[in-house]
């Protein structure tokens, strides 16, 4: 979704690894290389506190949980700038469609918003709920962006027409989950979200219960996925490649891999992979050969000078 001392990336296979986290560096600064050039470990400016990222070519686009700002990070040379200013309520996940447009979730403001990545300039505003709500991530496709609701077991369709036109303000869709979903209490459930690799399907983590779901994009239907062996505690962002699913499980410091049947129904767990520079990541990007992921660092206490960084490593 998604930094100068050499960074060893390490990927541990169906073990569990607790990472040891280094002193991130200044603002606009970057370590080490993953490869090809490119740093593996990139600062965001102290107090941002991100949660979703997004990239497209060589830049990666992330959302402050703590003001809705929209940082754009070069993954090149690990400078950046804000892209889009405060917006009083969170910015969390972020999806990039080949128009250039950004799609936004807005947390507990119940609302999505589209940006231009290129100017920051605010295309169009969505009002989908009211509190309890958390608005969390989004996925594209062909058709519509879909958003997930924390707080609410539905998804929220916004259509897109014709070229990829935008709806007016009130032209989204409510879609409630049912089938084996389940909402637990006041907790983080519904979660990460991507397409099925058939692409026909959505599939969604509840965090709660380490639980993974395909959801039939127009009912709202929802059958558990079937990883004999494995939950997902603590899911968050969802990446999918091929056929390949990445997990992030951001306290546990690690992303799951699956590999998924073409339908999405059931898959099985083919490895782990963490590094020492992780530090409580919530989702996960991939670009120029790397999986990105944003530190949310959740268990550090959040001040206008906390360092936070985004770390890259081998798929």
């Amino acid at each position: 979704m998604n930094r100068t001392t050499r960074t060893v990336l390490t990927i541990a296979v169906a073990v569990t690894l607790t990472a040891t986290v280094a002193t991130p560096p200044a603002a606009g600064a970057a370590t080490g290389r993953a490869g090809g050039g490119t740093p593996s470990v990139i600062a965001l400016p102290d107090g941002f506190q991100p949660e979703g990222i997004a990239t497209a070519g060589r830049y990666a686009y992330l959302g402050s949980r703590a003001t809705g700002a929209i940082y754009r990070a070069d993954l090149i040379h690990g400078g950046g700038r804000q892209l889009s200013p405060p917006t009083g309520t969170p910015s969390l996940g972020i999806e990039v469609d080949h128009r250039g447009r950004l799609f936004v979730a807005g947390g507990t403001g119940g609302n999505a918003r589209v940006l231009d990545s290129r100017t920051g300039a605010v295309l169009a505003s969505y009002q989908f709920a009211t509190a309890p709500t958390f608005v969390n991530d989004v996925i594209l496709t062909e058709r519509a962006a879909y958003f997930t609701d924390s707080h609410q077991p539905v998804l929220y369709r916004l259509p897109l027409g014709r070229n990829g036109a935008l709806p007016p303000a009130g032209g989204f869709t409510t879609i409630p989950l049912t089938g084996d979903f389940a909402q637990v209490g006041t907790e983080i459930n519904l979660n990460g979200i991507v397409r099925t690799p058939d692409r026909t399907g959505l599939i969604v983590v509840q965090s709660v219960t380490g639980s993974l779901f395909r959801v039939d994009p127009v009912t709202g239907a929802a059958t558990r996925v079937a990883v004999p062996g494995h939950t997902f505690t603590n899911g968050d962002g969802l990446l999918l490649v091929g056929r390949t699913l990445y997990v992030v499980q951001n306290r546990l410091n690690q992303i799951a891999v699956v590999e998924l049947n073409r339908a999405g129904t059931a898959g099985r767990l083919t490895g782990l992979i963490t590094d020492p520079h992780f530090d409580v990541p919530t989702t996960v990007a991939a670009a120029l050969g790397r999986l990105y992921l944003p530190n949310a660092r959740f268990t550090t206490e959040p001040t206008e000078t906390t360092p936070y960084t985004v770390v890259a490593v081998r798929p």
